[in-house]
């Protein structure tokens, strides 16, 4: 064999070596980012993943908890969420006539909290709007939910008059009559209906203010690169203290109170979180979102939801986008915040602040 042709079989291992090694780094640089092992891990247990608790239950011990969470470069304390600002006193939850049309129910004589249930309609909607029962509680002096044991002379029946799927109309409050009058029958009481048309009209002006003042704010975060494994978005989310929630594909960021709606959502691929080996699986843009309505402004939702997004953007390499993809500049933020501050505004001047009782029952 020449030494010319020796020439050509070592050029072209040459090349064959670089073609494979460049496809290799190629196939490294753009396979999913992956969650990293926690420094030191060794044989330790994994951390149990757990539910999102609204009532306290699986926040851990805070002499046991691992490093705080970050934003941005400020530490966030857990004991921060006691320093936040106390909602004002708000209205109960119970049927309010603000957004409900209500009914009184007067019985003949006095009707135990069993009787009161036993003849509870079987469904709590009319139509597409919540339907309750209350009974007035003379030793609290508060209407509360018919209880075992209790006696009642006084009841009233409500329905919610507008909800996101639109305004009470006449044939829920038919639904909402009939139901009232099966109740009333069976416990041997007068119910005093409403004005039906006036109602109606009720419910259509609450409709369009709620639609009015109805903000849910969502923005896409967009990997500029290499994608994400679920792992790698859970992993970076937790950092931030997100949760998963019961949802495949779904991380909350729990609000400050017990039982409240979470003050920020993230959502992605659900495929992809379900995926028989997720490590494997392609997520290139996740979903942040805010429900303005339901969050109570003195949580600073949407400066909590930039604090958020700028943090993963620079933790994963990602972009901050609109729904649809399109890159946003961080001018547009300012003029997002003076908006939603205009929003809060306006729900106080009409008793629906933002995170009431209220507020979630009519923006649900």
């Amino acid at each position: 064999m020449s030494n010319f042709q020796l020439g050509l079989i070592l050029a072209g291992a040459l090349v064959l070596a670089a073609v494979v090694a460049y496809n290799a780094w190629t196939t490294y640089r753009n396979a999913p980012k992956r969650a990293r092992p926690p420094e030191g891990e060794g044989a330790q247990e994994p951390a149990v993943r757990q539910e999102p608790a609204f009532d306290g239950a699986g926040l851990g011990n805070p002499a046991t908890a691992g490093p705080e969470p970050h934003f941005e470069g400020h530490a966030v304390d857990p004991g921060d969420a006691i320093d936040l600002p106390v909602p004002p006193a708000e209205r109960r939850s119970g049927l309010d006539p603000l957004i409900d049309a209500i009914a009184p129910i007067v019985a003949e004589q006095q009707v135990s909290g069993d009787a009161a249930l036993a003849a509870m309609p079987p469904t709590r909607r009319a139509g597409s709007k919540p339907f309750a029962i209350e009974g007035f509680s003379e030793a609290a002096q508060q209407w509360e939910t018919p209880q075992p044991g209790q006696r009642y002379l006084h009841f009233q029946a409500g329905v919610q008059l507008a909800n996101r799927l639109g305004a009470l109309n006449e044939i829920e409050f038919s639904e909402f009559v009939m139901k009232t009058q099966g109740f009333a029958d069976a416990i041997n009481a007068t119910p005093d209906f409403p004005d039906m048309l006036q109602e109606v009209a009720r419910a259509r002006e609450l409709d369009q203010f709620a639609s009015d003042h109805d903000a849910q704010l969502a923005f896409m975060l967009r990997a500029r690169q290499a994608a994400w494994s679920p792992g790698y978005v859970q992993q970076n989310a937790a950092r931030l203290g997100l949760v998963a929630g019961a949802i495949p594909g779904r991380l909350v960021l729990p609000a400050s109170g017990a039982g409240l709606p979470p003050m920020l959502t993230l959502t992605y691929d659900a495929q992809a979180a379900m995926s028989d080996d997720p490590e494997q699986s392609a997520v290139r843009d996740i979903l942040l979102s805010l429900d303005v309505a339901q969050v109570h402004r003195g949580e600073q939702p949407f400066k909590r939801l930039r604090e958020v997004a700028a943090a993963l953007c620079q933790a994963m390499d990602g972009v901050l986008c609109d729904q649809n993809g399109t890159p946003l500049p961080a001018m547009t933020m300012e003029p997002i915040a003076a908006d939603l501050e205009l929003l809060y505004d306006k729900l106080d001047s009409r008793e629906l602040s933002a995170g009431s009782a209220l507020a979630r029952r009519l923006f649900s």
